[in-house]
């Protein structure tokens, strides 16, 4: 069997020159709250990131995404931007960003940053002369509206339509001062631009100039997909049992997010040198929409992140009437997008995310039997797909969900929000709304990364703001960074697959098995080169029957995820087994 457990220094069989380089590199997200504290101070920083760029370089990965790190009030963690050119004081300062910059270019990785321009924060200074006056020069960079007629200004049923918000509540917040209301999608404190308005655009645009300046290698754009309004912002259909209308068949897609996209590459990227990353977070786009975001001949955005395979197990009241997913759901969805985007576009592959909770506690199984092989898997086959992968920090060494007590132990706004509503509005019973919260909240990917066996996990020589996992003691990085077997081990095999194997970067994909319950399976093709992933997503054993399964009984087995157990293609495949083999194929 190939070792790939260490990260190659030559790349063999890299891209050409003219190809994107993005198709054969992970990106690595950090969330920088939650990363790593160099000064006590409860809160992660940029020092603490340099601090552990050791462990990125090792992981092998090519790209960092970070998370805000601007000036913010911090009402949803830095997804409130006030001020998008400065460094917020609890993560550092410029001169620190810039040294994490350079350490990190010193290293061959980029630096993507986050783009938060549906909305800025309520403390914004444009914001802040918007609301200054009916008559500002900013008053059009925001949605403000009068009371609808004949309501009381302020009272239920006032606001100027029925959209109602994703953090709970109505999408509209009352100004007394001047009378009227402002929109705002999210929090309160998160008014929505008016991209209508060609001011914004040039705003945005000539900031977005200014950091690239500063030396940063692109933009992961949130929520970029609901930055146009349908004229008018018409009331909304009111689904079975919602108090507010679902406003976003006027927001997503909206009818000029493709001009201003194409509006942004031009002013921002066109005419530049220099390799850049633009990923757009799309919350409902579908196969069709994508190919056209990512068509390169469009000059739009490289990829998108799609939720489709994140929405498999919210029921039918959503996110937090949580579900379960089977595996051939899943597979069917990854495959769908696959086969979507195989001959325009780009998908971007994700488990996890600072939004989403841990994979292994969702579509895989925790337990201790089972939770490093299903770590395993899962990231088997999520990252030998066609598309560029994505790594939350903390995944790539197995953590878990978080057993929330009670509703003290959350931090996050959506989760907090929700709570008072479902239980004081709603009269839900309160364990069963934490019983929820336990499963989906975002607070699960934000507990602290687990350094060691040590306090608070080495995360801070102070009081985490957020409590650290209690089995850190048995999931931490300084455990697995030594141990061949670890989920650590595993990743950094797969990131190096993709960096040596063309047939991963490159290949193209055909799904295999697709009626079978738990056992996914695919195959990678460029030129006579030939990779087959087969992995076992469930606890239980499997036995499947693979289409030319002689063909394949004498390939290399490349890499597998049981220590005692050499791959092979003999039609079973233990519980949360994965299995890759490559081979060189005539005719």
């Amino acid at each position: 069997m190939t070792d790939l457990t260490t990260n190659p220094a030559a790349r063999a069989g890299a891209p050409a020159a003219d190809d994107q380089w993005w198709r054969s590199a992970v990106v690595y997200q950090i969330y920088p709250r939650s990363f790593a504290d160099s000064d006590g101070d409860g809160v992660g920083d940029l020092r603490g990131i340099i601090q552990h760029l050791d462990h990125l370089q090792e992981l092998g990965v090519d790209v960092v995404w970070l998370s805000p790190v601007y000036a913010s009030p911090q009402d949803d963690n830095g997804y409130d931007i006030s001020d998008y050119r400065a460094i917020d004081p609890a993560y550092g300062t410029l001169e620190d960003f810039d040294e994490l910059l350079a350490d990190l270019h010193a290293r061959g990785m980029k630096l993507v940053m986050d783009l938060v321009v549906n909305h800025t924060s309520d403390e914004h200074p444009w914001f802040v002369e918007s609301a200054s006056s009916v008559d500002s020069p900013k008053r059009d960079w925001y949605w403000w509206r009068k009371p609808r007629a004949g309501f009381a200004a302020g009272a239920p049923g006032a606001e100027p339509n029925n959209w109602g918000s994703f953090f709970s509540g109505p999408a509209w917040h009352y100004d007394e001062v001047s009378g009227e209301y402002y929109l705002h999608l999210f929090s309160r404190k998160q008014p929505d631009l008016n991209w209508e308005n060609p001011e914004v655009r040039d705003a945005v645009y000539d900031m977005m100039n200014w950091w690239l300046d500063r030396g940063v290698d692109g933009f992961r754009m949130d929520v970029i997909n609901l930055i146009s309004k349908v004229a008018g912002l018409p009331d909304a259909e009111v689904p079975p049992g919602a108090v507010h209308g679902d406003g976003f068949p006027f927001y997503a897609q909206g009818p000029r997010i493709h001009e201003f996209l194409q509006e942004m590459h031009e002013r921002v990227f066109a005419g530049r040198t220099g390799d850049y990353l633009t990923v757009g977070e799309m919350p409902g786009v579908t196969v069709e929409h994508a190919r056209l975001f990512t068509d390169p001949a469009r000059r739009e955005v490289d990829m998108v992140f799609q939720f489709e395979h994140v929405g498999l197990d919210h029921g039918a009241g959503g996110k937090f009437d949580p579900g379960a997913a089977s595996p051939r759901d899943v597979k069917a969805s990854l495959g769908r997008w696959q086969e979507g985007l195989a001959e325009t576009g780009w998908n971007s592959l994700y488990w996890n995310n600072h939004d989403q909770p841990r994979v292994v506690s969702r579509f895989g199984d925790d337990r201790p039997e089972h939770r490093v092989a299903s770590a395993k898997a899962l990231a088997t086959v999520l990252h030998l797909m066609r598309g560029t992968p994505y790594v939350y920090q903390g995944e790539e060494l197995g953590m878990t969900n978080m057993p929330f007590a009670s509703i003290d132990d959350f931090r996050d706004i959506e989760s907090l929000n929700h709570y008072a509503v479902a239980v004081a509005a709603q009269g839900q019973a309160p364990e069963a709304v934490l019983a929820a919260l336990r499963v989906m909240s975002r607070d699960n990917a934000r507990t602290p990364v687990q350094w060691s066996d040590g306090p608070a996990a080495g995360f801070t020589t102070g009081t985490p703001w957020i409590a650290v996992n209690p089995n850190a003691a048995l999931i931490n990085a300084a455990a697995q960074r030594e141990d061949p077997g670890s989920v650590f081990a595993h990743y950094r095999a797969l990131i190096a697959l993709r960096h040596s194997e063309r047939v991963v970067s490159h290949g193209s994909f055909e799904l295999l098995l697709p009626e079978h319950p738990t056992v996914f399976a695919y195959t990678r093709t460029l030129g006579d080169r030939q990779l087959l992933v087969i992995a076992n997503l469930s606890g239980e054993r499997a036995v499947y029957d693979l289409p030319d399964a002689a063909g394949w009984r004498e390939a290399e087995p490349v890499l597998g995820n049981l220590g005692g157990r050499l791959p092979r293609v003999d039609g079973r495949c233990e519980p949360w087994e994965a299995q890759v083999f490559l081979q060189e194929v005539t005719g």
